[in-house]
């Protein structure tokens, strides 16, 4: 049996055994015999509310002499809670199994550990890595000038006379292209 702690401060009792394989199943259609095959674990690490539901029904009986119910149990599920609820989980589950499967499933379990640190190792060294700050600051430049775009294309009203659009354009620093003849309504009749 393992115990971890939810954020409420409750220690929570995990054991696998037959009766709460059965209730995984009949509550959720999870097969926790299928861990050793591998998928099941990469479900449940990359799953946090699967994985908080399998412990509920792992610790349903405990759960229900509390009157905690699942609503009030997932409450009390994040953070630290959770990383140390899957340890639990998965170190119960491991220990669940004859001696031949437990090997391939605790093979599985340190690989699937593994590739979770180097996973966030390499997270940690793009998001330390310059090459990420510059392609950040490139694109907030890019969507704030989009931005101002839009900006200045919402003060260039186009239900008004061409010559006052051109004299607007240039108010607004667009310059001008020296090539539109003035309006007739702003020449005076020769």
């Amino acid at each position: 049996m393992k115990i971890f702690k939810d954020n409420a401060g409750r220690a929570w009792t995990v054991a696998i055994d037959v009766a709460a394989i059965k209730c995984v199943r009949s509550l959720l259609d999870v097969d926790l015999m299928s861990a050793v095959e591998g998928k099941l674990l990469e479900r449940l690490v990359s799953d946090p509310v699967l994985l908080c539901d399998v412990i509920y029904c792992v610790c349903k009986p405990e759960a229900d002499a509390r009157d905690v119910s699942d609503e009030d149990f997932g409450r009390a599920m994040a953070g630290d809670a959770v990383d140390l609820a899957t340890t639990a989980l998965l170190e119960e589950l491991v220990d669940f199994f004859p001696q031949a499967r437990r090997r391939l499933l605790a093979k599985a379990l340190a690989k699937l550990k593994n590739l979770e640190a180097r996973a966030l190792e390499v997270a940690e060294t793009r998001l330390d890595s310059p090459e990420l700050e510059a392609e950040m600051e490139a694109a907030l430049a890019e969507s704030l000038g989009t931005q101002m775009d839009v900006e200045r294309g919402k003060e260039l009203r186009t239900d008004q006379p061409l010559n006052e659009t051109v004299m607007q354009t240039q108010a607004l620093g667009g310059g001008s292209s020296g090539s539109l003849p003035e309006s007739p309504e702003s020449t005076p009749d020769r």
